[in-house]
């Protein structure tokens, strides 16, 4: 890996293809040496998916998605964080005991809430820009309940409403990977700010990014594919990943 220096930030390598490939092996590793902790933390998930699915199918409240999809980005996190702790523990050698979970609610004082935070203002003007998206493609199309017909979206406007909210989308998709793929678990191991952070992890994704882009769209693949079998498949996805992603950092960053 070529090392690329900047006196105001951390020092930024080059990664390949053999890097992610590492990552994810060194990520399996991890969760099959620590997997109640994985099973533990991707159970948040689960449950959460679980409840959203409940609200919006069976009692017929649409209203709960919002706050309850609001949780995960400020969950999501902390979550993450265990991963990383349960990662660098092992890669340092020390002890895995209940501390995990301690280092996790410590992490309120620090830097990860600002990051949360920023997820937050991502995920409510994503929100906000999705229903402006909807009214100005299908505002004047006869009212019809989307949940349970599908019609709607297969008319001219439908479909162009999907095109352009899936391009808009997958801006802001890679623009919050670009700032948070790195940013987490190096607030988790160093005393940096989050702007640092986040600019780190930024200048990452510019220097390598056909790589870094291609692992946004992988872990964006597994996370879909994950999610189709009742979100079962998250009790694998979220462990390999997250332990993965620690091991990148560790690789992308010195």
């Amino acid at each position: 890996m070529t090392a690329t220096h900047s006196p105001a930030t951390p020092e930024i390598n080059e990664v390949d293809l053999s890097d992610l490939r590492a990552s994810l092996s060194l990520g399996w590793r991890d969760f099959t040496r620590a997997p109640l902790y994985g099973l533990v933390f991707s159970a948040v998930y689960v449950l959460g998916g679980w409840l959203i699915w409940w609200a919006t199918t069976t009692k017929g409240q649409i209203w709960w998605t919002l706050p309850a999809s609001a949780g995960f980005p400020i969950l999501g996190p902390f979550i993450a964080c265990g991963f990383y702790e349960i990662s660098r523990r092992l890669e340092a050698g020390e002890a895995l005991d209940l501390g995990v979970f301690g280092v996790i609610w410590r992490q309120k004082d620090r830097q990860i809430p600002s990051i949360a935070a920023v997820i937050v203002v991502f995920f409510l003007f994503w929100n906000f820009l999705a229903h402006m998206i909807f009214a100005l493609f299908l505002g004047n199309a006869p009212m019809t309940n989307v949940s349970s017909s599908l019609a709607v979206f297969m008319t001219p406007e439908g479909v162009v409403m999907l095109v352009v909210g899936t391009a808009v989308g997958a801006v802001f998709a890679t623009l919050l990977f670009s700032l948070t793929v790195v940013s987490l678990p190096m607030l988790l191991e160093r005393e940096v700010d989050f702007v640092t952070a986040m600019l780190t992890s930024f200048a990452l994704v510019r220097e390598n990014p056909v790589v870094m882009l291609g692992w946004g769209a992988l872990i964006g693949l597994a996370l879909f594919l994950g999610m189709l079998p009742g979100f079962l498949g998250l009790f694998l996805v979220l462990p390999l990943f997250g332990h993965a992603s620690w091991h990148l950092y560790r690789r992308a960053i010195s």
